[in-house]
């Protein structure tokens, strides 16, 4: 990459990249730790619901007060300061804007603003992968119909994992399967934000102190964000879910390639070409030493003898065969590293990942018994988890997308336990969001249907 030139020069013609980013939480305030150190680039907007909380968020990670005073945008773009707001729509309507980032984790918020970026002609960076894994393939189709890019957020684990899942084939090597590690047990599905503290390794005083909510980081632990990231991942990466779902088998980064290859050849996967989260921790409970709870990783396949020896000779780690490698990356640093994403787009044109089909769905999953009239509380609560499947399981079956499966009623019990279907719940079919997820479906329908046969 020269990407670091190429901002030097940006910053040098007093011509940075102008971003916006829309919320300002944990995402968000690490992005802006980073940007406001690195040369080219000037965020022009923080837009947030909540004024105050985005003031913190930019005093918190380091910016000057007089870096984000009173002014608006006129006075922003002729300063080189940040006008702060709650319109996100005045983000749309600046043609000064290159980029816009989208950190709300909301997934109606997320897709109206990707088809506002479009339509203002604005590259879109989909931290909010929530969306992404609702209606990504229609929103990137859409994106590139325009000129455009629709990017999956570097720092995040999908990108990361696209990254190395685009290494492994230009080399000219077979994926075999891609994902990234977790803390995961069986019993976590039905975790709520009253216990996740006590299961994510922190105590509720230093979640406070990191400005962490309980129920979006209670999806890390119930396994609903392993299955939206790895929807993601499937999506951008033509890779395709094991038919039950994520089976989070405990592996360390030495046994990679020894785990994760068919079953045939005594492995735990299904096929070859699965995305698949691992578990740090042993099915009794027990930590496995060189876990990969917080990493991504690749294994791939040796297309010869020649390869298989190039292997061996230098170093790396197979399987007993000496046939499947692994490469990993132990850690991601989510918004730290999300310039490379705001960089690719608007210096290359390119996204550091994004949905190409529609291979992944997440699918809402009753967490107890519900009852009809209940409300559901969608990603990370009370109610539901989301459980990965193909998007043709998905698709015959009417799941309901996790990404839906907020402040809707049910029309009927749902015992603990059964993924959600459309019919279960009452839905709004005027709603944008809806009309959205069912516009992807009528345009991925015949694809999704081939690729199942």
């Amino acid at each position: 990459m020269n990407l670091h030139h190429l901002l030097q020069a940006r910053a040098a013609e007093n011509r940075p990249i102008r971003v916006a980013l829309i919320g300002a939480g944990k995402f968000g305030s690490m992005f802006l730790a980073q940007a406001r150190l690195t040369p080219g680039f000037h965020v022009a907007i923080v837009a947030d619901l909540n004024v105050e909380k985005a003031r913190q968020s930019l005093q918190a990670t380091g910016w000057p007060a007089e870096q984000y005073g009173a002014g608006g945008l006129g006075d922003a773009l002729k300063d080189a300061t940040t006008w702060v707001t709650d319109d996100a729509a005045a983000v749309f309507a600046a043609p000064e804007i290159e980029v816009v980032i989208d950190a709300t984790g909301h997934p109606p918020a997320g897709i109206r603003h990707a088809r506002l970026a479009r339509k203002s002609g604005k590259h879109m960076v989909m931290v909010n992968v929530e969306a992404d894994a609702l209606a990504g393939p229609l929103l990137a189709a859409e994106a590139r119909e325009a000129g455009l890019v629709y990017s999956l957020a570097y720092g995040d684990q999908p990108a990361l994992i696209a990254e190395m899942v685009d290494w492994a084939r230009t080399c000219g090597f077979q994926v075999v399967a891609a994902g990234k590690g977790t803390k995961y047990l069986p019993s976590y599905h039905d975790l709520t934000p009253d216990d996740v503290w006590d299961h994510y390794g922190i105590t509720a005083e230093e979640a406070a102190k990191g400005g962490m909510n309980a129920q979006m980081f209670n999806s890390f632990m119930d396994g609903t964000k392993s299955a939206i990231e790895m929807a993601a991942v499937a999506n951008a990466c033509a890779l395709a879910p094991a038919a039950g779902g994520l089976e989070f088998p405990p592996v360390s980064c030495d046994d990679l390639a020894e785990v994760l290859k068919p079953l045939s050849e005594g492995g735990v996967l299904a096929h070859k070409g699965q995305v698949e989260v691992i578990s740090s921790l042993e099915r009794d409970g027990r930590a496995i030493e060189r876990d990969l709870r917080w990493g991504v990783y690749v294994v791939f396949e040796a297309p010869t003898a020649y390869a298989r020896r190039c292997f061996r000779e230098y170093g790396l780690a197979t399987d007993s065969s000496g046939r499947y490698a692994a490469m990993y990356k132990p850690y991601h640093l989510i918004g730290l590293e999300l310039g490379i994403s705001v960089a690719q787009a608007a210096l290359h044109g390119q996204a550091t990942g994004t949905a190409r089909d529609w291979r992944g769905d997440v699918v809402a999953t009753a967490k107890r018994d519900l009852k009809a009239g209940e409300t559901l509380d969608g990603e990370g609560g009370y109610t539901v988890w989301g459980k990965l499947c193909p998007a043709a399981e998905s698709l015959a079956a009417g799941g309901l997308p996790l990404g839906l499966a907020q402040g809707v009623k049910l029309a009927r019990p749902v015992p603990r336990g059964q993924s959600l279907t459309w019919k279960d719940v009452i839905v709004d079919a005027g709603d944008a969001t809806v009309a959205c997820r069912r516009e992807m479906e009528r345009r991925f329908a015949a694809s999704v249907e081939n690729a199942a046969e």
